[in-house]
């Protein structure tokens, strides 16, 4: 007879998640002490979107493999599952194990390497700092390790340390995706040392690597241009508000939505929102990635999602109104209870005609900055792969990208038939009182002074954003206008952008 576990891991080889999940749970149902069925168990819930079921197990499988780690001195398995925890943003779970397996192994430069990592998600430079100088200790040619704590040595700010670790990696014979993550973060810090006319030569060098990039070269990079096109073609003011006034389930009710393009303040935004008590924010979570993508389930015509959106009944609607809400309870459970519900996803901008129709009683955060300055914050990020990212990689490519997203965005808000409230990231950072409670008071929300005390939130906390280190720190000035450090770099891109200066009403070039 075949047994439970047997028949479980023949779920996962025939890639049917949700009867893997079944038969994993049969299993430790017969038998608890099965570290593997909880590891298991633990990845497919995760898959599932389940993520705080999914990494209870996976922590639990960690301290058992902490366990048998202690005996054997090979702490292979946990290190296994401190990978897997970080791949699910559980950095404190991959902190607890990382910070044993250390101790079982102090001569395992794996464990260095992962603890380095997941003190820096954690916005806790000081130990990963060391971390990292252990790590190095033990695999002194380790590139990416080098890299990485250049990195961090420039986050605090130890900037001729980072610059004369980085300039030694540069010399080595290095793999393309080793360039070019040197280069990027080089221009950092020598922009950091106010050395301006240093720093595009490396971006510049960063962007003739960028073709060659693993994971940059998978990703499509007509899909979002395509996407825009089609949306504008196609979205109009009736089809927009086709919903509005709808009387919707009390258990489906409409998510404050923060957006704008990368850089722009919206991380700054969700985590002067976050301090408020009554605000539960997710960050970058994907929900309405995830939308889009049951919508193209439910229509398999391969037209354009304005079309698609043009044939849904009142029926379909509310179905995924309650999809949307059971991915958040999958993946935050109870933590919500009360409080008003933000999702910042911030290039949810290329999907407002999505959001407005299915959420026509939302309201939308909109954070603008001067575009000089987005262009020159983005084309300076190192960030994950993906199709709008891959845009980001040369300064034109950057450029031409916010001009795209922009000139969506000053179409469709004409037609939008939700609450908008729009503010600009300078006068957040001149004049918080006023423009946060014109924010809260459009949202709905009684002003606490507990958000201006935002940045005491943030030491240990995980941030999907490049920016968890900039809103550690009060409010300041020094982003403004930055630009100018870099002026004789816009002339082959200011055609592109001054429409948008102009159009947000900053100082012309």
């Amino acid at each position: 007879m075949t047994s439970s576990i047997e028949r479980a891991y023949a779920a996962v080889e025939a890639h049917n998640t949700a009867e893997a999940i079944q038969w994993f749970e049969k299993a430790l149902a017969e038998n608890p002490d099965q570290p593997e069925a909880k590891a298991w168990l633990g990845q497919s819930l995760c898959s599932m979107g389940r993520l705080e079921e999914g990494t209870a197990y996976l922590r639990q499988a960690g301290q058992h493999f902490l366990g048998a780690a202690r005996d054997s001195r090979d702490p292979s398995l946990v290190l296994e599952l401190i990978e897997e925890l970080q791949h699910w943003r559980d950095f404190p779970g991959a902190l607890e194990l990382g910070r044993e397996v250390v101790q079982i192994n102090p001569m395992e430069a794996r464990g260095f390497q992962l603890l380095t990592l997941t003190y820096s998600q954690l916005n806790r430079i000081p130990e990963a700092l060391d971390a990292g100088r252990r790590a190095l200790e033990l695999a002194p040619d380790n590139t990416m390790m080098q890299i990485l704590q250049g990195s961090l040595e420039a986050d605090a700010r130890q900037n001729d340390a980072a610059r004369a670790r980085l300039e030694g990696v540069l010399r080595r014979k290095l793999e393309p995706q080793e360039q070019f993550r040197a280069h990027k973060e080089l221009a950092r810090v020598f922009d950091s040392l106010g050395a301006y006319d240093k720093v595009f030569p490396h971006l510049h060098a960063a962007a003739r690597l960028s073709g060659t990039l693993p994971g940059f070269t998978e990703q499509d990079a007509t899909s979002i241009p395509n996407l825009l096109k089609a949306s504008k073609a196609g979205f109009d003011r009736e089809l927009l508000g086709r919903w509005s006034g709808t009387v919707f389930p009390p258990d489906q009710p409409a998510p404050i939505f923060v957006i704008g393009f990368m850089r722009s303040g919206t991380t700054l935004t969700q985590e002067i929102l976050g301090a408020h008590p009554d605000v539960f924010v997710a960050d970058e979570e994907g929900f309405i990635p995830a939308l889009n993508a049951a919508l193209n389930r439910m229509d398999t015509t391969g037209a354009p999602v304005v079309e698609k959106l043009r044939r849904l009944d009142r029926s379909a609607v509310l179905r995924l109104r309650a999809l949307y809400w059971q991915l958040v309870r999958q993946r935050f459970g109870g933590a919500i209870g009360q409080r008003a519900f933000v999702d910042k996803f911030t290039m949810n901008t290329v999907d407002l005609g999505l959001i407005n129709v299915i959420f026509p009683d939302a309201k939308v955060v909109f954070v603008m900055r001067d575009p000089r300055d987005v262009c020159i914050s983005c084309v300076m990020q190192l960030m994950v792969p993906s199709q709008t990212t891959v845009h980001l990689l040369t300064w034109r490519g950057t450029a031409e990208f916010y001009a795209l997203v922009m000139d969506w965005w000053m179409h469709i808000k004409r037609l939008l038939t939700l609450h908008v409230i729009e503010f600009r990231y300078e006068d957040a950072v001149t004049q918080f009182q006023p423009v946060f409670r014109r924010v809260f008071d459009g949202l709905g929300l009684p002003w606490d002074p507990a958000v201006a005390e935002f940045h005491k939130n943030v030491s240990g906390k995980f941030i999907a954003s490049p920016s968890r280190n900039q809103v550690a720190q009060p409010l300041y000035s020094s982003s403004v206008a930055r630009w100018r450090h870099f002026e004789a770099e816009f002339a082959p891109v200011a055609g592109l952008l001054e429409p948008f200066v102009r159009a947000f009403h900053y100082e012309p070039f």
